[in-house]
C-alpha cells in the first residue's frame, strides 16, 4: 500500500495551518521533508494533490478528496490505538450483562454513564430474561454478569455469586377483580378459582422454575412484567409482582394488594459472574453494582 498515515497527517496539517512551513512546524519536520513525501505519493499514484502554481499550494479536487477520506482513516487509526492500549491494559472489547426481568434497566443508567466516562471502548450488551433463563445466560450462553437472578445459584467453581438482597413479592389484583372484596388472608382454595397471570421461564436448556403457582389454577402466560401488569390492571387475572414493580400501581389505585395464606413472600436475588474472565470492565461492573446504593430500593 503506497498511502501511509504520515502523508495523511501532512495533508491534514497543511489544510489546518495553511502552508507547508506552518504545517512543518506543527509536525516538527522541515518543509522540504513534507514536500518530498507529498510529491512521492503523487508520483507513486500518478495524481496531483496540490496545485503549486500560485503563491501558496492549494488542494486539487483529488487532494481535497484524499484529505477528507484521509481524516476518516486518521480518526479510525487513533481509535484503534486507544482500543489496543485498553485491551492490553485489561479492558474487554465487549461485556455481556444479562438482567432478570424483575431488575429495572433504568436503575443502571447512572452506572452506564459513569462507566463510559472511564472507558469508551468496551461495548456493553444487555439482554433480559426470566426465572431460570437468567442463570442459563450465565451457565450456557456466555453472559459475563447476571443481575437480579432469583432461586438457588449453580454449584460450580466456574461462576461466583453474591446476594443482592431479598425480593419482596406482593399479591395484587385490579379493584374490579372479584377477590378485591375478599376477606384477608385469601385462602389457596379461593385463589385457585381465578385465573393467574404468570411469567414464562425464558430458559431453553436449564430446568424451568416457577414461583407462587398453584397446580390446579388456570393460567395466562406472558414473557415480561410489563405485559403481566397490563393484564392485572385490566382485571383479567390475579398474580404476584415484585414490590418495587407493584408499588406505583398500588399507590395510584390501579392495583390492590391482598394478603394470602400460602405464598412465597420473598425471593433471594443475586448478582453472579463468570470466573476466569475477570477483565477490568467485568470487575468495574460487579464492584459498582455491589457497592452502589441502587439496589437498596429494590431489595430492602
Amino acid at each position: 500500500m503506497r498511502i501511509n498515515l504520515d502523508v495523511l497527517l501532512i495533508l491534514d496539517a497543511i489544510d489546518r495551518h495553511g502552508s507547508f512551513a506552518a504545517a512543518a512546524d506543527s509536525l516538527y519536520k522541515t518543509p522540504a521533508a513534507l514536500s518530498y513525501m507529498v510529491q512521492k505519493l503523487e508520483s507513486d499514484l500518478n495524481i496531483t494533490l496540490l496545485d503549486r502554481s500560485g503563491h501558496r499550494a492549494k488542494f486539487t479536487d483529488t487532494g481535497r478528496m484524499m484529505l477528507e477520506k484521509g481524516r476518516m482513516l486518521l480518526s479510525a487509526a487513533k481509535d484503534l490505538e486507544k482500543q489496543a492500549i485498553q485491551v492490553n491494559s485489561g479492558w474487554e472489547k465487549e461485556l455481556s450483562i444479562a438482567l432478570d426481568d424483575s431488575f429495572p434497566f433504568a436503575a443502571l443508567l447512572p452506572l452506564i454513564e459513569d462507566f463510559y466516562a472511564q472507558n469508551k471502548q468496551t461495548r456493553l450488551n444487555f439482554s433480559h430474561h426470566t426465572l431460570a433463563g437468567s442463570w442459563e445466560e450465565l451457565t450456557h450462553n456466555g453472559a459475563d454478569i447476571i443481575l437480579g437472578a432469583i432461586n438457588d445459584p449453580p454449584t460450580s467453581a466456574a461462576w461466583s455469586w453474591q446476594m443482592l438482597g431479598m425480593l419482596d413479592n406482593a399479591f395484587v389484583i385490579a379493584p374490579s377483580h372479584p377477590l378485591a372484596e375478599e376477606v384477608e388472608p385469601i385462602s389457596a382454595e379461593r385463589m385457585v378459582q381465578f385465573r393467574a397471570v404468570v411469567i414464562s421461564d425464558s430458559a431453553r436448556q436449564c430446568r424451568p422454575i416457577s414461583s407462587n403457582l398453584i397446580d390446579e389454577q388456570a393460567q395466562i402466560r406472558v414473557d415480561d412484567f410489563h405485559s403481566k401488569v397490563t393484564l392485572l390492571r385490566a382485571g383479567l387475572g390475579c398474580g404476584f409482582l415484585p414490590r418495587h414493580i407493584a408499588h406505583p400501581w398500588i399507590a395510584s389505585g390501579d392495583l390492590v394488594e391482598k394478603s394470602v395464606v400460602s405464598c412465597r413472600q420473598k425471593d433471594v436475588a443475586y448478582i453472579a459472574w463468570r470466573n476466569g474472565h475477570d477483565g477490568l470492565a467485568q470487575q468495574w461492573w460487579r464492584e459498582a453494582v455491589i457497592n452502589h446504593n441502587l439496589t437498596a430500593p429494590l431489595y430492602p
